[in-house]
């Protein structure tokens, strides 16, 4: 039994390579798909990306079931991705190649309706997305971007944000207030408690 979890079953160069070719077949799908994928606005675009992981299994292990192999394979994923990310950064256009760039989706309160179609995307998704983001409506947007890694980025005009440290600062202030009632009702209910307990002259 301890022989059949160890031993690999396939030649190790062909377990290595078929990691390599699936995470660059990966890379690529991914890329020519778009950010749309990995924003996963959406239950489709989850039960993809669910799905993806399950769909390549079998070309990554290839004929092997044994232990060595699968952490073989994933010693090679964690490297291989290691790699790429350190010589993407270094080099900005290897970055831009490999991911792409930032998509605006909507700009100044008004989606950009050839965007959402380029990618795919739903209006009511991106609506979705931004309100998580802290904007309660499209014309508080300055501007929202969806990023290379399927993020959405949203910038508040400055009406806006205005309104929400106005109303930040006006909700401490109150809490203030409501502590410094409540420490001076306390502090006035033991000055009566202490007087009432001095003993008569």
């Amino acid at each position: 039994m301890w022989a059949d979890m160890m031993n690999v079953q396939i030649p190790l160069l062909d377990k290595v390579l078929r990691t390599v070719l699936v995470y660059a077949g990966l890379a690529i799908l991914l890329r020519v798909a778009g950010k749309r994928d990995l924003a996963q606005l959406n239950s489709f675009d989850l039960v993809v990306m669910l799905l993806l992981s399950n769909v390549v299994q079998n070309a990554v292990i290839g004929p092997d079931n044994s232990l060595t192999g699968g952490l073989l394979g994933a010693v090679v994923l964690i490297l291989l991705n290691s790699g790429v990310v350190r010589v993407s950064n270094r080099y900005p256009r290897l970055l831009r190649l490999f991911e792409g760039s930032p998509t605006v989706l909507v700009s100044n309160g008004r989606p950009d309706n050839v965007a959402l179609r380029k990618l795919g995307l739903r209006r009511s998704d991106v609506i979705a997305a931004c309100r998580q983001q802290g904007a309660d409506d499209l014309e508080e947007i300055k501007e929202a971007t969806l990023t290379p890694g399927g993020t959405i980025s949203v910038t508040l005009t400055d009406e806006s944000r205005d309104v929400t440290i106005h109303e930040l600062r006006a909700e401490i202030g109150q809490l203030r207030t409501e502590l410094l009632q409540a420490i001076a009702g306390q502090a006035a209910g033991t000055a009566g408690g202490a007087a009432g307990e001095a003993p008569a002259g």
